[in-house]
């Protein structure tokens, strides 16, 4: 409806200032809080057309305006800026139309955006970093389908490298044949305990070579460790058998474990990449840019590129013993990925700490020709950090997404108790609900923030009902779920259309005018790759919402009218707060 405004404003314009109004750019705000006004129009571009000052413009627009719109009822200027005021027929009208189902577009015409998150290593389980990462990228993915894109969901699996060996070697070396089966550990666990191992022996070693009193850098040098480490990676790219058929069973080991995690976070994905499978076209890639001058091979056989004169660095694309690196399989993965789906945009959901590797890969593909360069996107985001402290995998001193999930479950049981909620419930639906409190906690708290400010995530704060948390959302959707429920008791038809005759609060106009800024809210989202957009807007909406309950009764109302407008807005409020969240891959209870 704001979209017939605009045009009014138009045809306004076209009349007084014989302007067209395709030329113009008309722009139709919310009014700020503490200013009388549904809508702000900015006039200050009409001046030059009505060669007035921006006061007489606003005043010969608003008078014109309401002449012509009867859904205006009032209007006012201050310094220059129109604010309309709209009829309380108006705003019913606009509720009624929200309730009513839309029509299904057509998904053959949208754009294809490619999603790449989680990307995990398979020699350590998934921790906190992976969990804003895994959330991120599915909630952006949520969102841009939302506001009008096909979107595909990938996942890239580091599964061979160097880091990977570490882990291998260190199973070999002093994992006595242990299995997630005989050591009663899921997969991703254990072998991410042979990755810290190799790190601690990897200690010890420098330090005794550093007491023989060798360099830091000479110690790296000569350490066995390492060296074994890259002669293995060699044997691995050289196909050695007995190399593969450790490393594919310590991956399997993983593999297990990571299916795990994801299902108990609700990740999912549409395909998933293989690092193992796309290094190889990668490797190729380069060689063909090495021959045609695009990148240098130096005396000690390894392959650069050289972009010191665009800001960067050199950065290298092949070892001198001919093994490839992060960058190689990046290469490999882009070119397949472009060739198979000729996506519209390929996103890359990876912190802030990858940004140089991320320009450096669209130069690298801008130096090789390809006309995709600038589809690539880098959604850099801020690291996640506890309040003792920043986390480091080979040390061993990351949080367990695993082991903080199962904490969010027992700590939202533990507040659940002693609040005295879900104690009519079943167990087993009792634990159900549980769980989600749980899992949208973790999810709201880390989606609230903005993807590039580094946060801070503390879980009893997450886990609050009351506060801008998950859970306080979550149980104003089941309150409002409880008020419908009771209005069914009463046989109370929620389908009939409210009468446009029925005044209407000051608060009642305010959340009906919220409720129809949700998709806006979700396209600006969409442009900027913010969830926590999506998470304030439901956040405030729930805020308002539990004012307006406190405030004014719904069923005990003595007009049936009052009654079923504030029904009804309670069940567009209950809706809009389920959509919501489930752009943030979190689901909402009706009871709690």
């Amino acid at each position: 409806m704001e979209k017939d405004i605009v045009k009014y404003i138009g045809e306004v314009l076209s009349d007084l200032y014989v302007v067209d109004p395709k030329s113009v750019t008309i722009s139709l705000e919310r009014t700020k809080p503490g200013i009388e006004g549904d809508f702000t129009v900015v006039v200050f571009p009409f001046t030059k057309y009505s060669k007035k000052s921006p006061m007489d413009t606003a005043k010969e627009i608003g008078v014109s305006l309401k002449s012509r719109c009867e859904d205006i009822d009032s209007y006012n200027v201050i310094q220059g800026f129109l604010n309309i005021t709209m009829t309380h027929e108006y705003w019913v009208k606009r509720l009624n139309n929200l309730a009513s189902p839309s029509k299904k577009k057509d998904d053959s015409a949208k754009p294809l955006i490619m999603v790449e998150f989680s990307s995990p290593n398979t020699n350590k389980p998934l921790h906190l970093g992976h969990l804003r990462n895994n959330f991120l990228g599915d909630s952006v993915s949520r969102i841009i389908k939302a506001a009008g894109n096909n979107v595909m969901k990938v996942n890239l699996v580091n599964d061979r490298g160097i880091h990977i060996c570490k882990s291998m070697i260190a199973w070999l070396k002093w994992g006595n044949g242990i299995t997630p089966e005989s050591a009663g550990k899921k997969g991703d666990k254990l072998v991410g305990d042979f990755y810290v191992l190799f790190s601690n022996k990897y200690k010890e070693e420098i330090a005794q070579l550093k007491a023989q009193g060798l360099s830091d850098e000479e110690a790296e040098k000569k350490s066995a460790l390492m060296a074994e480490t890259r002669e293995m990676l060699q044997k691995w790219e050289a196909g050695d058998e007995e190399v593969r058929r450790v490393w594919k069973m310590m991956n399997e080991w993983v593999y297990a474990g990571f299916d795990e995690t994801y299902k108990k976070i609700g990740i999912s994905f549409d395909r998933i990449y293989y690092e193992s499978q796309t290094y190889l076209l990668g490797k190729s890639i380069v060689q063909k840019g090495l021959d045609r001058g695009v990148f240098v091979r130096d005396a000690d056989t390894s392959v650069w590129i050289d972009l010191t004169n665009e800001g960067l660095d050199r950065k290298i694309l092949l070892r001198s013993d001919g093994t490839t690196v992060y960058m190689t399989q990046d290469i490999g993965t882009a070119a397949q990925r472009f060739d198979e789906y000729h996506p519209d945009k390929m996103i890359y959901v990876v912190g802030n700490e990858q940004d140089y590797h991320f320009a450096v890969l669209k130069k690298v593909v801008q130096r090789l020709g390809e006309d995709y360069y600038d589809k690539i996107f880098h959604l850099s985001y801020g690291m996640v950090e506890l309040p003792e402290g920043k986390m480091k995998s080979r040390e061993g001193t990351v949080v367990d997404a695993d082991d903080l999930v199962a904490d969010m479950i027992e700590t939202a049981r533990a507040i659940s108790e002693e609040n005295g909620k879900l104690g009519d419930l079943s167990e087993a639906e009792r634990n159900r609900i549980i769980e989600m409190i749980a899992i949208g906690a973790l999810k709201y708290f880390i989606l609230k923030v903005d993807p590039k400010k580094q946060m801070v995530f503390n879980p009893k704060e997450s886990i609050d009902f009351n506060g801008n948390t998950g859970p306080f959302i979550q149980y104003t959707h089941a309150r409002i779920c409880s008020i419908l429920r009771k209005a069914k008791e009463q046989n109370i038809n929620l389908t009939k259309r409210i009468s446009e005759d029925v005044h209407l609060l000051d608060k009642e106009v305010s959340i009906i005018s919220n409720l129809c800024s949700f998709s806006k809210v979700v396209e600006e989202s969409a442009k900027k790759f913010d969830p926590g957009q999506v998470a304030n807007y439901v956040y405030n909406l729930c805020k308002e919402f539990n004012q307006f309950y406190h405030d004014y009764s719904i069923l005990n109302e003595n007009d049936p009218n009052v009654i079923l407008l504030r029904l009804r807005l309670s069940q567009q409020v209950a809706k809009t707060i389920k959509e919501g969240m489930e752009l943030l891959g979190i689901d909402v209870p009706e009871v709690m």
